[in-house]
This record gives structure tokens, sequence and C-alpha cells, in this order.
């Protein structure tokens, strides 16, 4: 009855119940169980999950780090890997593979498919954020239209920020979390520099 409890026969709106402790098992076999846990929540995730997702999943003696660690150490020889992406951790897989994956699913049908323009206002606001349209349009000499950005937005890569003191305050965007997961980086201090074009 308790094992139907904790793995789905909650209520609607109820949160399953979990053993965190596991306090019956064996040491070893505690931890092996603690890391299988995180592995399968980051497995079927398709976001960075941080600090304070996982630590529901194990006791309160355990360091999440350290099973990140032991996971990730797990790995090797893995065609994937877990990194640190966006404040979290992801599975992604390792870029010697990129060509047979390239190969495998070059249908023109990815989610994360750019246009040109597309990839061009998206760099702009990641470097020049919070930024409106009007500087977006001083970037690019011309007006972005609202459906590339309603495009950029309904793949949950930018977002609307504060808004700009321009008078009228217009809306401003920023880029989110999955744009830094979409592009493997940790946070925008990853960002390559601009160079020297790239206005101080």
């Amino acid at each position: 009855m308790s094992q139907a409890r904790k793995s789905g026969g909650s209520q609607p709106g109820e949160r399953a119940i979990l053993d965190r402790e596991l306090a019956d098992l064996p040491p070893e076999l505690r931890w092996r169980t603690w890391m299988g846990r995180i592995e399968a929540v980051l497995f079927a995730s398709a976001t960075p999950m941080g600090h304070d997702d996982l630590v529901e999943l194990a006791g309160q003696g355990a360091s999440i780090e350290m099973l990140i660690d032991d996971i990730q150490a797990e790995l090797t020889g893995r065609p994937y890997e877990l990194v640190a992406v966006a404040g979290g951790w992801m599975f992604r897989t390792k870029p010697h593979y990129a060509d047979a994956i390239a190969a495998a699913t070059d249908r023109g049908a990815g989610s994360h498919s750019f246009t040109e323009m597309e990839m061009a206002v998206l760099c702009a606001v990641a470097y020049h954020q919070p930024i409106d349209r009007a500087g977006l349009a001083a970037i690019f000499g011309q007006g972005v239209s609202r459906d590339l950005l309603a495009r950029l937005r309904f793949k949950e890569l930018i977002t609307t920020g504060p808004r700009s003191p321009r008078p009228g305050a217009p809306q401003t965007f920023v880029t989110t979390d999955a744009f830094l997961a979409t592009f493997d980086l940790g946070s925008l201090r990853e960002l390559p520099e601009l160079g020297a074009q790239s206005d101080d």
C-alpha cells in the first residue's frame, strides 16, 4: 500500500511522498539509490535542474554536489555527460558526437533551428539586454518584426524585460534560462567577448 502511495497514488495537487532518508538501507546502497534518483530526474527533465530541485531526492546528510560528482565519474566513456548549465545541471551529448547526431536528425525540423536573422536578433538581445525594438532597429538599421520576436519568445529563448526609460516606456527583451541551456552557458558571463568593434 505504501509503495502505491509513494509512486503515484497521491491526489491531484498533492506531492507524492518520497522516503528521502532510506534509513533501512545500508550506506552504500542508500548512496547508489540517491544517485539513481538524481540521474533519473535529470534524464527526464528537458531543462536544467538546480540544487533546490534535487535536494528533495536525497536525505539530509547527502551532498548533492558529491552525488553529482559520482554520477559524472560514472559517465566517463559514455557519449553523453552531466554538465552545469544555467545555474543547474543537465544531460548533454558530448561535442565529439555532434556530426553523427546532425547526420541522423538532419530533417530541418529541429525545435531550435534558426534563420540567420533570428540568430542575429537573439545575439543582439543577449549582448545588449534589456533592449527594446527601437534599440534593435538601431543595431540592424531597420525594424525587427514582431513576428520574429514572437518566434523567439515561443521558443522560450527571450522574454519580456523591464520597461525602457524611453518615452512611452516600451517593453524590453531579455534572454531566458532556456537560452543559456540551448547554448550550453552557465551564465551570461560566459558569452564570448564581442571584440574590438563592440562599444565600451
